[in-house]
């Protein structure tokens, strides 16, 4: 079964950063996609970045270009979101999810196939 684990969530002043990690087991077949999303009480699920572990990207939402950036590690299965200079809009819960396939809308979470239980940031102004 594949599991994905994302830490490295917690409260932050505005302007600070942050940076959230996820690990990645029971990868026996390879992951193509991998990418970030977030969920704000009340708003729905938002792309945040996204990566082609074939080499493509990255690719990031409108909101975080500039201030986000997303990795990868495949000797180490682990997928990195350092996120600078934080702002209170940046508070949620942060996913980490996996595709099997290649996607063409790395944005569309209904098209991942697995993630991870989510880590909170939390943004003070």
């Amino acid at each position: 079964q594949v599991q994905l684990v994302e830490s490295g969530g917690g409260l932050v002043q505005a302007g600070g950063s942050l940076k959230l990690s996820c690990a990645a087991s029971g990868r026996g077949f390879g992951y193509a996609d991998q990418a970030w999303f977030r969920q704000a009480p009340g708003k729905e699920r938002e792309f945040v970045a996204a990566i082609h572990w074939s080499g493509g990207g990255p690719y990031y939402g409108e909101s975080v270009k500039g201030r986000f950036t997303i990795s990868g590690d495949n000797a180490k299965n682990t997928v990195t979101l350092q996120m600078r200079n934080l702002q209170s809009e940046d508070t949620a819960i942060y996913y980490c999810t996996a595709s099997q396939g290649f996607l063409v809308n790395l944005a569309d979470s209904a098209t991942y196939n697995y993630w991870g239980q989510g880590t909170q940031v939390t943004v003070s102004s």
